[in-house]
């Protein structure tokens, strides 16, 4: 006991440093006010970016169901592909090509993308913002979709390397270059040019090179005959409803996500308006084709339906946040207007989309942009502008691709070929092999 007595003066003289440097530390350390914003909004891109990137399952099942079943395995190889070719060229050149720091003039190459170190401190993370593996994943899923929406307007005539190889333009650099010009902070941001979460940025792109890819190939063999428009049928109307819901629900993501900040009160009450806003415009969208249809045809059309649900929700995307629900539904209610009186504008102009993306992302797209006047800051002309610009660059940098292409590889399949399915024509196997005839 004595010796205890002792030793514990001295120990205690010992300890004082290491409390003192303990206490330095935790003075030193971000305190969760700090720390707060970057775990946040890093999550909420990381949990925004699984529900995106489940869209891509969306749009494999809408186009499987809306494409003739000789026709379905190509499709789904198409969209798989599709999403890991803009994975691989968004980490190789497109990401910072898009975001080029403070470079704010046409465009500017960028270069890999470079995650943050291992078990990154506070000291050395952007607590600014969020992670750049948050950030990079959230953006790539968002090209990943605009190659698909140019997939399902080209399906059941084109060959699938051609494809491919117009994806790795498209998501590498064509729209990188274009989103910069807005959302990298380019000459359309700087004009005050105003889109949300992309229903020009990322819809009205995919529509426009959707629209120069079916220009050049044509349409599909029997589609237009005598004067007449003939329907061809999809093989699934159950996939592509499975389709359309899942999409509907990867919307919640591609919109609340583009909050692009979770660290706030503020901020995650925002997200909760947009989910709503976004859920009451694809309803809208949705009822609105379903009573048009019935008016028109006397018999509801369910793809119209489907697709007045998808049109409803590109409209909002411009704007999600501003609209009350009463205006998030009028402006759904267009969109789904949009769709039923385009789809057949198209066939009399002979312009075969075989799932109508084109009416969907491009023209409910280039509406939801110019609806942002109506609730937020920007004015018509500068909308008409970045909707312009887009176009210009998109449709015309798309058709010289699709022609190049054309005129090297050729793009579309024989007629031969194309008669007797794109399964077995470019890949020798089917998605429904027992049902096939022979």
């Amino acid at each position: 006991m004595k010796l205890f007595k002792t030793l514990l003066p001295a120990a205690a003289l010992i300890a004082l440093p290491v409390m003192g440097m303990a206490q330095e530390a935790e003075a030193a350390a971000p305190t969760m006010d700090e720390v707060g914003p970057y775990i946040f909004t890093t999550l909420l891109f990381l949990m925004a970016g699984f529900l995106v990137f489940f869209m891509a399952a969306g749009f494999a099942m809408l186009e499987a169901g809306l494409v003739r079943s000789k026709n379905v395995a190509m499709q789904l190889t198409k969209n798989i592909a599709l999403f890991s070719i803009a994975a691989i060229m968004y980490w190789l050149i497109g990401f910072n090509t898009m975001y080029p720091g403070d470079f704010n003039g046409f465009f500017a190459i960028g270069g890999q993308t470079v995650l943050d170190a291992v078990g990154v401190s506070a000291a050395d993370a952007a607590l600014d913002y969020a992670s750049v593996g948050s950030d990079f994943f959230f953006q790539l899923v968002f090209v990943a979709a605009t190659a698909s929406i140019v997939s399902g307007a080209v399906a059941e005539r084109i060959k699938l390397w051609p494809f491919l190889a117009f994806v790795v333009v498209l998501t590498g650099l064509m729209y990188p270059i274009s989103g910069s010009w807005q959302w990298g902070g380019g000459w359309l941001s700087e004009m005050g040019f105003s889109d949300f979460a992309g229903s020009t940025v990322v819809h009205s792109v995919g529509g426009w090179a959707a629209l120069a890819g079916v220009i050049v190939l044509g349409p599909r063999i029997g589609k237009y005959k005598d004067g007449r428009v003939n329907p061809i049928p999809g093989s699934n109307l159950a996939l592509a409803t499975l389709g359309t819901f899942i999409l509907w629900l990867g919307w919640f993501g591609f919109n609340g996500g583009s909050q692009l900040a979770m660290g706030t009160v503020g901020d995650v009450s925002d997200v909760s308006r947009i989910f709503a806003n976004t859920n009451m415009a694809a309803a809208a969208g949705s009822v609105t084709a379903l009573i048009l249809t019935q008016i028109l045809y006397k018999k509801v059309d369910l793809t119209m339906v489907l697709n007045g649900a998808l049109a409803g929700l590109v409209s909002i995307t411009a704007e999600p946040l501003a609209p009350t629900l009463f205006g998030a539904l009028w402006i759904g209610a267009v969109g789904g207007v949009i769709v039923v009186f385009a789809i057949p504008f198209l066939d009399k102009l002979k312009i075969d989309d075989v799932v109508g993306a084109i009416p969907v992302h491009l023209f409910a797209g280039i509406w939801g942009t110019i609806a942002v006047i109506f609730y937020g800051d920007a004015s018509l002309m500068t909308q008409l502008t970045g909707i312009v610009a887009y176009g210009v660059f998109t449709f015309v940098g798309s058709l010289i691709l699709w022609f190049i292409l054309k005129a090297t590889m050729g793009i579309r399949v024989s007629e031969e070929e194309e008669i007797n399915g794109l399964d077995m024509a470019e890949l020798g196997m089917e998605a429904y092999p027992e049902f096939s005839k022979g």
